[in-house]
């Protein structure tokens, strides 16, 4: 029975693995189309798509005083950035086409990171509430830092919800490892639900409240 359950959890860490890997190529493929936007060379394709793949991540690490951060310590991370970065120079046509399923694709990479994160924060030895932080950091802050370079608006500060799904996604997670759930349950929980969150938006246009500006109260009414 043990060997049943060692073998479902090397099953388990093989899957998530490879989502991993996935969600590295997604987030790069996004930042090099950014780059195809703004017509730049194949060093700005580079940096954008290098910058989104494992910048989330490196932020994290930074945060956390997790020293050499995961990149500098496994070199195929940035080496397949650079090399996605490097194709889609070449055939960025392809993904700019199907750019909605592109999303779709982005979406299962932003939830893995955001439990992934949390995962990581939870095993350096951070508080709950810190590692759900560093949860949607992993998330979303590649992103940030595309756009930023992209001269776009980042993703976070626009109407879609996005790091709401990749808070409750880590959130999730770190609630049922509090309460002693199976770290692949938790890991599965937290995935799904910001996929799911990210997906209903995606497909509903679902966004948060925005404000609203309301006039300010009459002069005579400070005066009293």
């Amino acid at each position: 029975m043990f060997d049943i359950f060692a073998s479902d959890a090397i099953a388990f860490d093989r899957f998530a693995v490879a989502l991993d890997w996935f969600g590295i190529v997604v987030f790069a493929t996004t930042g090099a189309l950014v780059a195809s936007r703004k017509q730049m060379d194949i060093v700005g394709f580079v940096l954008l798509g290098t910058a989104t793949g494992i910048g989330g991540g490196t932020i994290r690490d930074i945060l956390l005083g997790i020293l050499p951060v995961f990149w500098v310590v496994k070199p195929a991370y940035l080496i397949t950035c650079v090399c996605v970065s490097a194709a889609a120079f070449l055939l960025a046509h392809i993904p700019q086409s199907r750019y909605r399923l592109l999303l779709w694709f982005d979406a299962i990479g932003m939830a893995l990171f955001a439990v992934a994160g949390a995962e990581r924060a939870l095993m350096a030895g951070a508080a709950p509430v810190v590692a759900m932080a560093m949860g949607v950091v992993t998330a979303t802050f590649g992103g940030i830092v595309r756009d930023v370079l992209g001269g776009e608006s980042p993703v976070i500060l626009r109407r879609e919800i996005y790091a709401t799904a990749a808070l409750a996604g880590a959130a999730l997670f770190v609630s049922m490892s509090a309460f002693g759930v199976a770290r692949e349950i938790g890991l599965a929980s937290g995935f799904f639900l910001a996929a799911a969150i990210r997906f209903a938006a995606l497909r509903w246009n679902w966004s948060l409240p925005r404000y609203r500006s309301r006039p300010g109260r009459p002069p005579e009414q400070d005066e009293t």
